[in-house]
Parts: C-alpha cells; structure tokens; sequence
C-alpha cells in the first residue's frame, strides 16, 4: 500500500482512534506530530489541494487562537489563513491521513477508511 502520513495529536481523542483503526488493520502511518513540526506553506497547500478544501475550511473554529487573531473575518485571504496555522497549528483540524494523491479529514475517524483498499 502506497505510504501512509497521518497528521497527528496524541491528546485528540479522535486523532487516536484514526491511528488505531489504522494499526488494527495491520498499517503503520509515519506519524507526523504537527504541533511540534508544523507543516511549511507549501506543505499546507499541497495538504488541501489532497483534501480539496480552501484553507479556511481546515481552521478550527473552535480553538483560542481563531478568536483572538480574528479568523472569521472573510476579507482575511488565504496566504493570511495558511500563515495563521503554520504559526499556532492547533487551529489545523485534525487527524488527516495522506497518501500519495489523497487526503481526507479523521472526522469521525472511521472517515480515514474512504483512502484504504
């Protein structure tokens, strides 16, 4: 199978279950702990191109920092939204699994299976 890169927070009790449905099945992702190694621009951009979203649709509108640096304001661009996740990547919705051409959001976990033969 082609590898598997799972963007990963072991305090997310659903970036937990992703991995496990994926070591259940005998597969073994690189785990990519992206609040200790953010992804670069680029990185991201190849990230949502995988996903087919527009970086606004990855933020977690939930978290602190989507307030207080003002996220919902529409006239923010995407060069500004994807500059805000690399610097506090908790606002990164989270898990995601990528394979070569692919990627899909962990939400709910069984979510990862959609990119499995």
């Amino acid at each position: 199978m082609t590898d598997l890169i799972l963007y990963h927070n072991p305090r997310c009790s659903k970036s937990r279950a992703a991995l496990q449905l994926l070591e259940a099945r005998g597969l073994q992702p690189t785990v990519v702990h992206y609040l200790d190694n953010p992804p670069s621009a680029t990185q991201l951009r190849e990230l949502l191109d995988k996903l087919g979203l527009s970086p606004r649709q990855l933020l977690r509108q939930g978290e602190d920092e989507y307030r207080e640096l003002n996220l919902a304001d529409e006239n923010l661009g995407d060069a500004e939204l994807i500059n805000a996740m690399i610097s506090h990547p908790r606002l990164i919705e989270r898990p995601i699994l990528i394979t070569a051409d692919r990627a899909v959001i962990g939400r709910p976990p069984e979510n990862i299976l959609e990119l499995l033969p």
